[in-house]
């Protein structure tokens, strides 16, 4: 297995940034690091589908704060929408709605389905498990709000990368476990690079721990700021490859990259699913790092991982 060129002489200047006294991710306020993410966001960013009925949606999460979600409708096709709600990456602490509307979109237009992006509450600010709860608010929202806006609650996907992806599969245990937290039960998450383990350090850390993209630095310092105590890393909420039963949760579309940190512990999770009886599609991308989703500019092969995703989850939600 070897590094996609293009993503390789990308990860070099990356590097030469450091060597130039840049400091890491892991060495910023989480304010530095969110202001940073998104000047990156910009710099990343690529031609995805514009044609597209996008909608600007705040609605009350529990306790009373604002909680802002959009929505992607694809034109022309009828209503209602099967949903795919999304949860952006960044560790529980960076990342926004807009540093993942170029992803929300591929999703809308290549499924195509309607994708409801939430804007969940970030550490330290927010610490574990107010982003999950958001979560829950916002299906509860999903729930309530669907028909008015021609939207299907029998055909929903649970769906996010990375710490996003953690929160997706988090819910769709609860829909079965916990029904009572979460107001709509998925016919399918989508898990993108996804947190599973933060209990313990699996070798893919050690072996890609640097230098791809992903800091092993950085995925602590993101567990820091998101736990309330070290207790909370044993939370099967906090680390889902550690929950008990998972007989009977949605079929699960799996993406992988193979130079990433979190690898052994998405394969992990990807094997408890299917020795637990549950359907598993799995889309590994061998030659690619952690965040591959937005980094079309860099390697255009990733807008192909998004035609063999949207196909899978086309697919689950029984479109067309």
């Amino acid at each position: 297995m070897s590094l996609h060129p293009d993503l390789e002489a990308f990860l070099d200047l990356a590097q030469d940034s450091q060597d130039a006294g840049l400091p890491a991710m892991h060495q910023l306020t989480p304010s530095e690091a969110r202001a940073t993410f998104e000047q990156t966001t910009a710099q990343l960013r690529w031609p995805a589908p514009q044609d597209l009925e996008v909608t600007e949606i705040e609605t009350l999460s529990r306790d009373g704060a604002a909680l802002a979600l959009r929505l992607y409708r694809p034109n022309g096709v009828a209503s209602p929408l099967p949903v795919l709600v999304y949860f952006h990456g960044g560790g529980f602490v960076v990342g926004s709605l807009d540093s993942h509307d170029g992803v929300c979109r591929e999703f809308c237009q290549r499924t195509p389905c309607a994708v409801l992006s939430v804007g969940y509450r970030l550490a330290p600010e927010h610490r574990f498990p107010t982003a999950l709860e958001d979560g829950e608010d916002a299906l509860s929202w999903l729930a309530e709000n669907a028909t008015s806006h021609g939207l299907d609650c029998s055909r929903v996907a649970v769906g996010g990368d990375s710490a996003g992806a953690t929160l997706a599969t988090v819910l769709a245990i609860q829909a079965l476990r916990q029904p009572h937290t979460v107001a709509i039960a998925p016919k399918a998450q989508l898990l993108c690079y996804p947190v599973t383990d933060a209990s313990r350090v699996h070798d893919s850390r050690l072996l890609f721990g640097e230098g791809y993209l992903l800091e092993n630095d950085t995925l602590e310092w993101f567990y820091q700021h998101y736990a309330r105590g070290p207790e909370d890393y044993l939370d099967w909420r906090f680390s889902p490859l550690l929950a008990q039963d998972l007989r009977g949760v949605a079929p699960a579309i799996v993406v992988l990259a193979g130079f990433d940190p979190l690898l052994d512990e998405g394969q992990a999770y990807v094997d408890r699913l299917r020795g637990q009886g549950v359907e598993v599609e799995v889309e590994v991308c061998a030659g690619l790092t952690h965040d591959l989703l937005r980094l079309g500019t860099v390697v255009p092969g990733v807008l192909e991982v998004y035609l063999r995703v949207g196909g899978a989850l086309a697919r689950a939600l029984e479109i067309g």
